[in-house]
């Protein structure tokens, strides 16, 4: 069996990948040139699996990883270091019959920014550094999220760990999902069909949803006009889950009283967007995930999942072509 690596999370995890009989790996360098066992590779390197690493998101050859995946003739899996897949060239690959797993790992990292953007956004932080800088005892007011009502739109992974840590802090939470199970870490659940009774309630509003056919445009201006006074919106989920003029409009009338925004509609974030300079916007540019642990954690899932695929077992989180389609449609 050959899996596609790239060089970098390849010497991370040599030891432990050279432990697992009958396998070599064709290893992409920083060039996008590919060498098996030293030699240098021409042509379809005849792999059977991929991993697209965390490395290859951030600073790798990332296109050309994606096309000698599109050109295998032979490709049977790919294992990927992302929860999302409506990227088109997912759909692309499960057309071809390549299986494709996603992973959770940046559930946790993710979970953290919002409680951190969240107390931030509840605490007069600058405040307090002025008032030392100054050298003034002068006290500070806050919110506690002792109390608070949070409604998480989309109960996977991301959102299951923010509940869990919202309501560790005394939170009230309700989740929001397309097809409730009964199993959720919430105070209540609803199908999203009723996303419009629950907002009017919600003290802070979290969007880690999926992007598919129901939850294009989930928070548009209709359901904006519905929040809370005070209340403050978090989207961790994708751009295409809110209506970015209509979001504006509203928090010019001043409700939402703040949107903390890591997705957009449009990625980079143009330089002329208004979402930039507005005064109740936070801009993160797509980097919630950007934590110490999650390529750790991936590192752990792909190494498992190596492990099951060499023993002709499924693989962990692996998506079935009708779900991709939806996404990337």
């Amino acid at each position: 069996m050959r899996v596609l690596i790239y060089e970098r999370a390849f010497r991370r995890l040599e030891t432990s990948l050279s432990a697992l009989p009958g396998v070599s790996y064709v290893r992409m360098q920083d060039d996008a040139s590919l060498q098996l066992d030293g030699a240098a590779l021409a042509g379809d390197p005849g792999i059977d699996v991929a991993w697209l690493a965390h490395d290859l998101f951030r600073t790798g050859p990332m296109r050309e990883f994606m096309i000698c995946c599109l050109k295998s003739a032979s490709l049977k899996w790919l294992q990927s270091s992302a929860a999302g897949f409506d990227h088109p060239v997912f759909a692309q690959l499960a057309r071809k019959g390549v299986a494709l797993s996603t992973s959770h790992a940046s559930a946790i990292a993710i979970a953290e920014f919002v409680l951190s953007s969240v107390l931030d956004a509840f605490h007069p932080n600058p405040q307090r550094r002025a008032h030392q800088a100054e050298r003034r005892w002068q006290r500070a007011a806050f919110r506690e999220l002792h109390g608070s009502t949070w409604l998480i739109a989309g109960i996977g992974h991301i959102g299951s760990e923010v509940a869990l840590r919202a309501r560790a802090f005394g939170a009230h939470v309700i989740g929001v999902r397309r097809n409730p199970r009964g199993d959720e870490p919430v105070d209540r659940v609803l199908p999203l069909s009723q996303l419009k009774q629950a907002l009017p309630s919600a003290d802070v509003v979290v969007l880690a949803a999926p992007a598919n056919r129901d939850s294009e445009q989930l928070l548009s201006a209709e359901l904006l006009a519905l929040m809370k006074p005070r209340s403050v919106l978090v989207n961790v989920g994708r751009g295409s889950l809110v209506d970015e003029p209509a979001l504006l409009a509203a928090l010019d009338r001043g409700v939402p009283e703040l949107a903390i925004l890591d997705v957009f509609a449009t990625e980079p974030l143009p330089e002329t967007s208004p979402l930039w300079a507005h005064p109740r916007v936070r801009v993160n540019p797509h980097a919630s995930a950007e934590s110490d642990g999650v390529s750790r954690r991936n590192d752990a899932l792909f190494l498992d999942n190596l492990a099951r695929y060499a023993r002709g077992e499924r693989p962990l989180y692996l998506r079935e072509l009708p779900e991709i389609a939806e996404a990337t449609r």
